[in-house]
């Protein structure tokens, strides 16, 4: 017997996401069945506005609803130390530990020539044009410990390099191929103090 079509379109929208196989996507489709219209309506609205509301900071590239972020626009917060992250998703993990008080950039990924990406497909020349451009003492390189992320800290510590600045990198406190946005906020502000200054 066919699914109808409805459940069969919504399984196949669900199996797009990260991490989400055929069990899940059918799991999510049957508890939305069950579920009130008004849950549905108010997951459909939730989607609907990320799409309307939220865009990404012009400074700084992190996810906002207004621009400058609310980060950027601190008076608190200490605009010529700037951390280096890949998704915009790293900076909230950088931020649960309460320890950072600089500002961010965030790449937008991270070099990787077997799936196409290169520098000119991330925010590296934004990056380049805030260092240059304004009075920035420190850079610190907190990408993935993986091989992709090493390499874009390596390639971005090269370009930096004739600033004249302080470039680090975070320190081994993060499993090697393991993700910021699931460390824990000691083992990431233990990254952060330990980081080492890129040769």
């Amino acid at each position: 017997m066919k699914r109808p079509p409805a459940v069969t379109t919504l399984i196949e929208e669900l199996k797009r996401m990260p991490g989400i196989g055929q069990k899940t996507a059918e799991r999510l489709s049957f508890f939305l069945m069950r579920g009130t219209s008004e849950g549905a309506n108010k997951l459909a609205d939730a989607v609907r506005n990320l799409k309307e509301k939220v865009i990404l900071c012009s400074k700084c590239h992190g996810i906002t609803e207004i621009n400058p972020c609310d980060i950027c626009c601190d008076s608190k917060r200490d605009p010529s130390f700037i951390c280096v992250v890949e998704e915009p998703h790293d900076v909230y993990a950088m931020e649960k530990m309460g320890h950072f008080k600089g500002v961010y950039h965030v790449l937008m990924g991270v070099i990787s020539p077997l799936d196409g990406i290169g520098p000119a497909d991330l925010t590296i020349e934004n990056l380049k044009e805030r260092v240059f451009n304004e009075d920035i003492q420190e850079i610190v390189l907190a990408t993935n410990p993986d091989m992709e992320g090493e390499s874009t800290a390596i390639y971005i510590s090269k370009i930096l390099k004739p600033a004249n600045i302080k470039i680090t990198r975070i320190a081994r406190g993060l499993p090697v191929g393991g993700d910021i946005e699931y460390a824990d906020e000691v083992t990431l502000m233990k990254s952060l103090e330990g980081r080492t200054e890129m040769k």
